[in-house]
């Protein structure tokens, strides 16, 4: 059990942290990829992309996107890699999931990226049923942080690579100072005006906060049964790439 695995988006309300962070998004669903723009100035994109590019040497047929959300990175992933065959996406917030299917529709690739909700800790695929796994900024919102990443590998083909992207925290002085002041301040007050939903934006920071990140998470990983473990820090600390393999 780690800090963060208490951390729910509506404290004093009841519902588990897993039913709590599906009813989060489905009620900001449909401002989230506008948020993310926004928030972040469009940098979020360039993480992703980078995040992907650490498959390029796999060349996946198959992948699987944990926490897909509006499928950004299924979507990002077919593009990029052109191995990939099929793409699966799974998440917990139906409302979620339905922008994804509308997106993934409209470019017309419905038969190469499909959707379904999906909980991290109970992967309902085979063993060994994955060249590749991502997980975008998802990894905070499991209840168990080891169970999701156990029941990651479990699914993922030996050889087979995991790439995890997720907030993390810069430690320079001055680009501290300012992060914490966007995170805790900024941030929720345009989730509150935009998205009119303040509280997932609070849970936001309070979860990147007490999140096990940079050599911690590696060392969780490698616990978990991971080899081949790295990170790259990006953007100053403020985001952070982690990957493992399946031996």
């Amino acid at each position: 059990m780690y800090e963060h695995d208490s951390i729910k988006p509506f404290e004093g309300k009841e519902g588990s942290k897993k039913e709590q962070v599906a009813d989060m998004f489905n009620q900001i669903a449909h401002r989230y990829d506008f948020l993310n723009r926004f928030l972040s100035a469009g940098i979020d994109v360039g993480w992703r992309k980078k995040a992907i590019k650490q498959l390029a040497g796999l060349q996946p047929a198959t992948l699987l996107d944990v926490a897909t959300g509006t499928a950004d990175v299924a979507l990002m992933a077919k593009n990029m890699l052109p191995s990939l065959q099929q793409v699966t996406g799974i998440d917990i917030s139906d409302g979620m999931l339905e922008l994804g299917r509308k997106k993934i529709a409209d470019r017309q690739l419905s038969n190469s990226i499909q959707l379904f909700n999906g909980d991290s800790e109970a992967i309902n695929f085979p063993d060994a049923s994955f060249d590749a796994i991502t997980v975008a900024f998802g990894v905070r919102n499991f209840a168990h942080l080891e169970k999701g990443l156990s029941e990651m590998l479990r699914v993922l083909k030996p050889g087979g690579k995991v790439v995890i992207l997720e907030f993390s925290k810069p430690s320079l002085p001055g680009v501290k100072g300012l992060y914490n002041l966007y995170t805790k301040t900024v941030a929720p007050g345009a989730g509150g005006f935009i998205a009119g939903n303040k509280a997932a934006y609070k849970y936001l920071n309070d979860s990147i906060q007490a999140f096990p990140e940079g050599n911690q998470f590696v060392e969780i990983m490698k616990k978990c049964g991971y080899v081949s473990t790295y990170k790259k820090p990006l953007s100053l600390g403020i985001c952070t790439i982690y990957c493992g393999s399946k031996s």
